[in-house]
């Protein structure tokens, strides 16, 4: 039951988003968080897309027991019942508002169920078998973990957090229509009107190659403003023209290929090697831009220390 319960939560999907909702606490104008902040933020967001992720299941029971991918799952092949897993998901998803709100703050807490109910409502119950978008309208649902993490440390969105949303929704077609693909014959069985299914391969290919080329240069972006530096900035290049050449190969090739899958699979990694440079880019000690920073994030966010030992002279910090 334990484990069945996990699998609800999709745990191998909710890791790479913890990665993209962790990363951005490290790169805020707020300074770097403190171990018990990202503890609170971890179990949260857990929580919270794992309760977003057995609402999924409950909703798509149907379809899930039609696809071979997903027929083996706990509510189609009859281990957890789908009041129980309904329960479960929403209990969860309780329990993580509630964490972030108290050990957070409300901005993330909001920012969480925002996403929870943008994955459910918009995505699972509206656009997911009426459209070929959607994945990537509904795909945004996946692109608000960078949000909650920025605001965990200021309490607050900005610019550099608007582009972090900006990466992961560019990202989210190539990536998925690139399992969609592998997968054509499984949806077309469930009748989920995925982009290969209605347009085509040739298109969908097309549309990748499209999405791909609008998402490099935003890739780039928090280097150019200064919200990460140099190291980031070389990282997020050359994964992007692998990014890139994977998405050419597949359109000159015939059909659906073994780089497809590639692609595939290497989307999973860019998305978190971008997100882990720009974290790692702060302790690279050079080409670092100018961070007029005299703040740090502990345990309660919003309370601000002024460091240095000039920092009585410095009062407007």
């Amino acid at each position: 039951m334990l484990a069945d319960l996990v699998t609800l939560t999709k745990p191998r999907i909710i890791s790479l988003l913890l990665v993209t909702t962790v990363a951005p606490m490290f790169i805020t104008p707020a300074g770097l968080p403190s171990l018990g902040l990202i503890g609170w933020v971890v179990l949260g967001g857990y929580l919270m897309a794992g309760g977003a992720n057995a609402i999924n299941m409950w909703f798509d029971r149907d379809i899930d027991d039609r696809m071979a991918r997903t027929r083996l799952r706990p509510i189609p092949a009859g281990r957890i019942t789908a009041t129980a897993a309904l329960a479960f998901g929403m209990g969860i998803a309780l329990l993580a508002f509630l964490i972030f709100w108290s050990f957070v703050n409300p901005l993330s807490a909001w920012l969480a169920l925002a996403g929870l109910l943008f994955y459910v409502m918009i995505y699972t119950v509206w656009l997911k078998r009426s459209s070929p978008q959607n994945i990537v309208i509904g795909g945004a649902a996946g692109a608000f973990p960078p949000l909650v993490g920025w605001a965990a440390m200021t309490g607050s969105l900005d610019l550099g957090a608007i582009y972090l949303f900006a990466i992961v929704f560019f990202w989210t077609p190539p990536h998925f229509w690139a399992l969609a693909l592998n997968k054509t014959a499984d949806y077309g069985r469930a009748g989920i009107p995925m982009m290969p299914n209605i347009h085509g391969v040739v298109e969908t290919k097309r549309q990748m190659l499209l999405y791909t080329l609008m998402l490099i240069p935003l890739t780039i972006m928090p280097a150019v403003i200064g919200l990460s530096g140099l190291f980031y900035g070389v990282a997020a290049s050359l994964l992007g023209l692998r990014f890139l050449q994977l998405c050419w190969t597949i359109l000159r090739e015939e059909g659906v290929t073994g780089t497809t899958w590639k692609l595939y699979k290497f989307s999973l990694a860019y998305l978190a090697l971008i997100f882990v440079a720009m974290a790692v880019d702060r302790w690279v000690p050079f080409g670092q831009p100018s961070r007029p920073v005299r703040q740090v994030i502990l345990e309660n966010p919003g309370e601000e220390f002024t460091l240095g030992p000039d920092a009585a002279s410095h009062e407007d910090h």
